[in-house]
């Protein structure tokens, strides 16, 4: 069986996580936006995926590119699945990617569909389109993923066309919660993103456990999903104010962090009260503790390494290159000083993700950390992805200075 999967704003980085979680032989790129995924639908883990955007069910593949022909088909077989969905007022709408299309000529199909559905006798809503796909936001608050809602996703794969039913969306309101109303935050220390903290999680356990593949059509519809249980920790040994940590408990892995400052601790532990007042997980496998990166001998097992590390000075404007190659230096000193340390305390093939800095000196320019490099002399090997490239691996916005460079590696 196959999912379908949108991938969001940096598609590389939700082509890696996919691989890293399902395996390069299961996982397909469609197109510049998309992925197939070869796994049940009903283990895949969307909640927990940074990178994905929707979550899709391929109805069928057609032979064609030509939107006319295309039309033809929906029109010609729309009305009949209409009729097996729920009694109620029908919300339709069309995500197209990889096509060309205007949004005049979506909304004439839409309106087309909208009008042979009808004739079943059927009440139906088109959602219009501001652009050839619907956003998360749209789909949410046109219920287009509920039981009587249909957004049906279009596809481009080279001379075929993937038709799919979108079935769930990113839950961009508990993003936007866990983010903005935690507790404590820290412009300071950078204000790393809960999606980004998923990938780079994601990155750092690789291929799923069983025990992690439950499957969600086994769970009553309306109820919850629980959290699994997993008997694996992470460490975040520059925890900051908790953000990948509390992503992990989330996900039902065991949280241990660190940082050089006791205030970051402070954060951290508060975070994960209030994540624990909001969201069904237990902070009983949570710890944290004041400590060093560089030289502390962490006292707790722990299974895998994710972490944004040190990140040297913001920059809110373009600095000289001498401010650049100082903030570098000081960055490679602190990451392989951790490298060395954390070498001496785990197994050989224990796998790190980190994010690491790298400096926009012009558009989609980079300066990078000499430690990239360097892996092999650090006693590490570098994991590399089928599906994206070792520098597509890179998470900023188009005029940030400095962005962060995902690196994942594992004990020799």
């Amino acid at each position: 069986m196959e999912s379908l999967l949108i991938l969001g704003r940096q598609p590389a980085l939700g082509l890696a996580e996919l691989e890293s979680l399902y395996g390069a032989p299961a996982t397909r790129a469609i197109g510049t936006q998309a992925a197939i995924v070869s796994v049940d639908p009903c283990i895949l883990a969307f909640d927990r995926l940074g990178g994905s955007l929707k979550f899709c069910k391929v109805l069928t593949t057609l032979d064609t590119t030509d939107w006319a022909e295309i039309e033809k088909f929906l029109v010609r077989v729309s009305p009949g699945q209409s009729q097996t969905m729920q009694p109620g007022k029908m919300q339709l709408g069309l995500s197209l990617y990889g096509f060309n299309e205007t949004v005049k000529r979506i909304t004439a199909t839409g309106l087309s569909l909208k009008k042979a559905v009808r004739k079943t006798g059927r009440s139906v809503r088109f959602v219009p389109n501001q652009t050839a796909e619907l956003n998360s936001a749209q789909v949410i608050h046109n219920h287009l993923a509920g039981p009587n809602g249909w957004e049906l996703v279009f596809v481009r794969d080279g001379p075929r066309t993937i038709i799919a039913q979108t079935i769930k969306v990113q839950d961009i309101e508990s993003y936007a919660r866990r983010d903005r109303e935690r507790p404590n935050r820290d412009a300071k220390v950078g204000m790393l993103p809960p999606k980004l903290a998923q990938i780079i999680i994601n990155l750092a356990v690789g291929r799923l456990p069983e025990a992690a593949l439950q499957s969600i059509c086994e769970i009553p519809a309306g109820e919850p999903i629980p959290t699994p249980i997993l008997d694996q920790k992470i460490l975040d040994p520059f925890c900051g104010t908790g953000v990948i940590l509390q992503e992990a408990m989330l996900m039902g892995y065991g949280a241990y962090g660190s940082d050089i400052e006791q205030r970051m601790v402070d954060y951290s532990l508060a975070n994960v009260r209030w994540l624990s007042n909001h969201y069904p997980v237990s902070d009983s496998e949570s710890l944290f503790e004041k400590a060093d990166a560089t030289h502390y001998k962490w006292p707790q097992q722990f299974d895998f390494v994710a972490s944004e590390v040190y990140l040297g000075r913001p920059f809110t404007s373009p600095p000289a290159p001498e401010i650049i190659e100082r903030t570098k230096s000081e960055c490679q000193l602190i990451i392989t000083k951790f490298l060395r340390n954390i070498a001496t305390q785990i197994k050989p093939g224990t796998r790190l993700c980190l994010a690491v800095p790298a400096w926009q000196t012009k558009q989609n320019h980079f300066q990078h950390l000499p430690l990239i490099d360097q892996m092999d002399d650090l006693g590490y090997t570098r994991i590399s992805f089928e599906h994206a490239g070792d520098n597509q691996l890179m998470y900023y916005r188009p005029n940030q200075i400095v962005a962060r460079e995902l690196i994942v590696i594992t004990r020799k």
